[in-house]
Parts: structure tokens; sequence; C-alpha cells
């Protein structure tokens, strides 16, 4: 198997150190082939955490009506979505148990673990009797997989992000860190075009019985295919040359050093992570179930709207990607931020407009705001700690954020709409996080073309001469 070669710093691509970082003994020469493997291997995992995560948010008003039984359908909503913001308090804990130990033990065999979790307490969700069957239980079971699930996904998007950007070149590390995310929105499609075909197809009685069973049940191949394409692959070239410098077999770093060490760049990372996920859980877990519950919309007509949105955000993800190379993260999150500052109302009177094409140009302009985040965030949020506790303390921060802010977004939102009555209250939570993420992006640093903090330069393989 190939892998990444270090070789003398002579190279005329890398005689030169980035600003501010000190000459480093040696550079990498990545491996294109092994870094367009890394960059699959990540992708098809979180494809498969979002394929669950947008599963549950569009087919959410039928897990209801299974698990929840209420004369309320806002009640039953939103015990679905506690179930759904359940999972994500025990994140944190993930993060703490899966970072930490993917900077010991390695990115991989971490990132092969949090695989089989994810994909064990979706297939488990698949399998549980319904309130009818088993009374009070179901929903006992089903928040016991919510809470498998979140415990995985606590080390799942730092070590993905991390992997990639620990294979990538530093002059195309936006690029490729950008198809994570491609991942996620392959994911989401995936799932709500699933429920999608089969709110079309079943009657309501077989989407009750039995309909909304298989989406989960997938999750069991899926995760076998994932699991096979993270063991094919090889450490990361910086965590290898970690092992190297420790005096033992693994570094070893206190969780004190994660935390206390690194406190300011944790509040940074929160920041950023806090208007990342709160835009997109609003957008592509909550809104579905805005048009249907709170607007009264068409529900076949809702999800395709936003599956639409969703495609046109693949679309634009590389280009945006590649964008942050070439002009910086700094400058196209900052865009973001503005954009949805300044949109996020208009937007929202648009759909509240309820016509198709109203619905479709406010999702289509938040949508395109999102990929700001969704095409910077990847390469940007790894560059922001060192290898030594890269890991670790991206884990304890991106979960921590995501879980105050990010995955408690549905619940939050549908809460406020129904003490407060005003169908305004989407737009208003994206400003306040757009104004944090401001924030943010004020005090970090640009690292766009910039080797990751404590590791070597990392350069693409010079062209073959004829």
């Amino acid at each position: 198997m190939p892998t990444a070669t270090p070789v003398a710093p002579a190279a005329p691509a890398t005689s030169v150190p980035a600003p501010g970082r000190p000459a480093s003994p040696e550079v990498t020469v990545t491996d294109p082939a092994l870094v367009k493997r890394a960059v699959k291997a990540a992708a098809l995992g979180n494809a498969m955490e979002w394929f669950d995560f947008g599963v549950y948010s569009y087919i959410a008003v039928t897990l209801g009506k299974v698990f929840f039984p209420s004369g309320n359908p806002t009640a039953q909503l939103l015990s679905t979505f506690g179930a759904f913001a359940a999972a994500f308090l025990v994140r944190p804990l993930g993060g703490l148990v899966f970072g930490p130990l993917g900077d010991r033990i390695g990115r991989q065999k971490v990132l092969a673990l949090t695989m089989i979790m994810m994909a064990a307490g979706t297939f488990a969700i698949g399998l549980i009797p319904s309130y009818a069957s088993i009374g009070v239980g179901a929903p006992v079971l089903l928040l016991a997989a919510r809470l498998v699930q979140g415990f995985s996904t606590g080390g799942e998007y730092a070590g993905a992000s991390t992997f990639i950007a620990e294979y990538a070149p530093d002059k195309k590390r936006g690029f490729f860190g950008s198809w994570l995310e491609f991942g996620t929105l392959a994911g989401y499609i995936g799932g709500a075009g699933l429920v999608t075909l089969m709110t079309a197809l079943l009657s309501t009685d077989d989407l009750l019985s039995w309909g909304w069973r298989v989406p989960f049940l997938i999750a069991g191949p899926m995760g076998i295919i994932g699991l096979y394409l993270r063991m094919r692959l090889e450490e990361t070239p910086a965590f290898a040359a970690e092992l190297e410098k420790a005096e033992t077999d693994r570094p070893k770093v206190p969780l004190r050093e994660m935390i206390t060490g690194q406190w300011r760049t944790l509040l940074l990372c929160m920041g950023l992570v806090l208007v990342f996920n709160v835009t997109d859980y609003m957008l592509l877990s909550y809104m579905p179930s805005y048009l249907t519950s709170e607007l009264k919309y068409d529900e076949t007509h809702g999800l395709l709207v936003v599956l639409a949105v969703m495609a046109l955000m693949m679309i634009v993800q590389p280009f945006a990607g590649a964008l942050t190379d070439r002009i910086g993260r700094r400058p196209v999150i900052a865009a973001g931020c503005a954009g949805f500052l300044a949109l996020s109302v208009p937007a929202m009177l648009l759909i509240r407009q309820g016509g198709l094409a109203a619905i479709g140009l406010g999702m289509g302009a938040l949508g395109l705001l999102l990929v700001c985040f969704t095409a910077a965030m990847p390469a940007a949020l790894p560059a922001l700690f060192p290898t030594r506790v890269r890991y670790g303390s991206l884990s304890i921060g991106f979960n921590i954020s995501v879980s105050l802010f990010g995955g408690t977004t549905p619940l939050v939102v549908t809460a406020l709409i129904g003490a407060t009555g005003n169908m305004m209250m989407p737009a208003y939570y994206m400003m306040a996080a757009a104004v944090v993420g401001g924030v943010a992006v004020w005090f970090m640093t640009e690292s766009a073309g910039r080797p990751l903090p404590g590791s070597a330069p990392a350069v693409e393989p010079a062209p073959a001469r004829h």
C-alpha cells in the first residue's frame, strides 16, 4: 500500500516555511491515490451518520405517532425531537472518550470503532417494537439506541475531518475537506429521498406499521461497507510522525492539556461550530418538519424542495472548497455569517408565502449561505489545534458546541414557536448564531495554504518529466 513519504527539505515546493511557523526538518509528499481513498472512507462514514439523521428528521412526524401516542401533533413532534436532542447530550462524553483515544492509538482505529457503533445503533432503531406493542418500553429503547448513536458520533466528525486534513496537501486541504460535507449532503439526500419515496408510495397505515423501519435497517449493510474502506487505510502521516517523536510507542496527552492548555482555541472552535451547526440543523433537519407541522405545507412537496436545495449545495460544495484554498477560509466563513445576518428574515418571509417558487427561493438562498460553512469548516477546524492534541481537543470543542446549540435547534425552535406563536423564530435564531460566528471569525487565524500546526509541510508530488 502506498504511503506518504518523508523527504529532505531541498524540494523546491517546500523550501520556504509557512509564515509564523518554524522551519521543519522534513516535508511530506502526499500520495494522490491514498489521499482520495482517505477522503472516500471518511466521507462515507459521515454520509452514513447523516443518512440516519436525515431519515430521523424527515420521518419525525411518523415516528411521533409510532413511539409517542398523543392527541396533540405538536407534543408528538416535541417528544420525537426530544429523543433526537438526547443523543447530542452524550456527544461530549463520546468526544471525551474517542478524541483522546484517537490521539493515543491512532485516527484510523477509532474511526473504525465509531463506524461499527453508529451502524449498530441505527440498525437497532429499525427493530424496536411500536408503543402499541410494548408500551413505554418502545420510547425507552428508542432513547437507548439514540444514545449509542450520539456517543459514537462524538468521535466521528472530528476524527473524519482530522483524517482528511492530515492526509491532504496544504494547498488543497479546503478542496479535499469539502468532500466530507459532500458526504453529509449525500447521506441526507439518500435518507430524505428514501423517506420521500416511501411517503409517496405507501399508505399512511403501511408507513406506520412497517414502512418507517426500512431506512434504519439499511444502515447495517452501509456500515459494513464503510468499515471495510476504513480498515484498508493506514494511519495519517502526521500521526505517524508524532509516534516517532514520542518517547513511548504511543503519545500520552493528559486530558487537562487538551482542555485547559487549549482553552482559548476551544472557545474559538465552539463559536465557529455554533454558527455552522445551528444553521445546518435548522435548514436540513428542522425545516422539513416546519413546513409540514407549522405551515401545513404538503409533506411530499416540502421534502422535494429540501432535496433540491441539498442537490444544489452538493454541486457547489467542491468549488466552494477550492475557493477557500484560493482566497482563504476566513473570507468565506465571514461571508456566510454576514449573509445569514442580512438574509434570514427575507428568506423566512419567502418560505412563509407557501408557494413552491417562494419556498424554493428562500430555501435555496439559505442553502447557498450554508455552503460557506460546509466548504470551509472541515479544513478550518482541524487547523486550529496542533497534531499532538488535534483529535481530542477538536472532539471536545466540536461536540460541546453541537450538543448545546446545534442538535437542540429543532427542539428549541419548536418550543419557542409554541410559546410565542411567532413563526419567524427560525430566522431570529439563525441571526443570533451568525453574530456569534462573526465574532469567532474575527479572532481566527487564516490557515489556507499553510501546514497544520505541529506538522511538517505537506505537498503534492512533482509532475513526472518526460
